[in-house]
């Protein structure tokens, strides 16, 4: 019998995928596990493998097509099977906006004889679903959007917002109507990024910010590409590149960024790293620099939890698990693989999970858990040639630490002699609505403490 292939749903609020490639064709063969295609979440590329062995067929959609989790994209066949011509929707979770009592179910047979109604299916995402109940709203009262009629997340927003609408009522937090008052902002006119579409502060204000912007540019024309000028390559802002082009704009223009850089001497971190590579077993893995300062951040997060933080509109939430995010960078863009309570562990396996997350990361072979929970994130260009440089807040985190390269320098000694030294210059990007300069100085002071420190830390 033929074995659909289904878009996997990869995370908890995904309704879709893209296909970015197919790795097999019709009439392939494949074993069972035989990756199938490569899709976008979003944040990360991920392979759909086969459900069993047997041959490719049917395959429903092409390369850049956008599918809804869930959906049949192709099958695996045995010798002279045949593929389905067409799909059956599938059905959404039984809940009492999709299901009737059985009774019901009964009573609705048509008679002995009588012609059947044509058949109407409900379907709705079991995210749109759990968002309907919250809200306690009835979801078969909503026209769906996504495939086949399907009603989506944002069909139910959409309603929501229409029902708060026709009773006059605007779904906002207190400081956002506050700010709206005071700036003269329709809030009936603003969607809202908080729970449920809830307008919040930082939505005034980024609109207010953007109805400025918008009067500026007002009078140039939105024209691509400039006439006259040859165009070497366009590149599509879908999936990743656009999941990281919003991110960095809502971080630079809704957190108030503030920088504060210190160069440390990394002659004592530098030789325990060489003598712990020197002396490591066979199938040890190397210690990097990233490794150490992963370490060290860790242990001066717990110093100062503040750091370790998320700003939201009504509240500072301080985390108790240190998640430490690695900025890794891949041909399509950047993305932030995370050390899960990197304070509890060790340098060997810190360096052992950082290079297994970089080279699954570079095979699209990294899984949703490995970028979700970070707490705080370390971008490391060291590597390129980069002596020193400030990097944006990775929301919702409060702070992101740039790591320069490492340079030979001449400092002076106690007796004002100079003596060559290894420096490498951190810049700390800090949130000013979470913590004030002096608290983010103390962490960037124990940070440097702790590098200069390394071997008492790791005892």
């Amino acid at each position: 019998m033929a074995k659909e292939i289904i878009m996997p749903k990869f995370g908890f609020t995904q309704e879709e995928s893209e296909i970015l490639e197919w790795l097999k064709q019709d009439g392939d063969k494949v074993d069972k596990g035989d990756p199938i295609a490569v899709v976008s979440t979003d944040k990360i590329s991920m392979e759909v493998e086969a459900p069993e062995s047997g041959i490719v067929g049917g395959i429903r959609y092409k390369v850049g097509d956008v599918v809804p989790v869930t959906r049949i994209i192709a099958y695996v066949l045995q010798p002279g099977e045949k593929a389905p011509e067409t799909d059956a929707v599938p059905a959404a979770p039984k809940s009492e906006a999709t299901a009737a009592p059985a009774a019901e179910e009964k009573a609705a047979q048509p008679a002995a004889g009588a012609t059947p109604a044509a058949p109407t299916t409900f379907s709705i995402s079991p995210v749109a679903q759990r968002l309907a109940a919250d809200l306690n709203i009835d979801a078969s009262q909503i026209s769906g959007t996504g495939r086949d009629g399907q009603v989506t997340k944002k069909d139910v927003e959409d309603f929501a917002a229409s029902l708060s609408a026709g009773a006059g009522k605007v779904n906002a937090t207190p400081s956002a109507r506050r700010i709206a008052q005071e700036k003269g902002v329709d809030l009936h006119a603003l969607s809202g990024s908080g729970p449920n579409g809830r307008i919040q502060a930082e939505d005034v204000s980024t609109a207010r910010a953007g109805a400025a912007v918008q009067a500026a540019v007002a009078a140039v024309p939105s024209i691509g590409a400039v006439p006259g000028l040859k165009v070497l390559k366009e590149i599509p802002l879908v999936g990743m590149r656009r999941t990281i082009a919003q991110n960095m704009q809502r971080s630079m223009q809704q957190a108030p960024h503030m920088f504060l850089q210190v160069d440390v001497e990394m002659d004592a971190a530098e030789g325990l790293r060489k003598l712990a590579n020197q002396n490591k077993v066979a199938d040890a893995p190397k210690i990097s620099v990233t490794a150490l300062i992963v370490k060290a951040v860790a242990w001066a997060l717990k110093q100062n939890p503040i750091i370790n933080s998320q700003y939201t509109d009504e509240k500072i939430i301080l985390y108790s698990d240190i998640n430490i995010g690695v900025a890794t960078a891949l041909d399509n863009g950047l993305i932030v693989p995370v050390i899960h309570n990197a304070d509890s562990k060790d340098l060997l396996e810190i360096s052992r999970e950082l290079g297994d997350l970089a080279q699954r990361a570079r095979s699209n072979k990294l899984q949703p858990d490995n970028l979700s929970g970070g707490t705080f994130t370390i971008s490391n260009l060291g590597m390129f040639g980069i002596d020193r440089f400030t990097a944006i807040i990775n929301p919702p985190q409060s702070a992101i630490l740039a790591v320069g390269k490492m340079n030979k320098v001449f400092v002076p000694d106690e007796n004002d002699q100079p003596v060559l030294s290894r420096q490498v210059a951190l810049t700390l990007s800090a949130d000013h609505r979470v913590m004030d300069g002096s608290q983010a100085a103390k962490f960037l002071t124990d940070l440097k403490n702790s590098l200069l420190n390394l071997g008492e830390i790791l005892k």
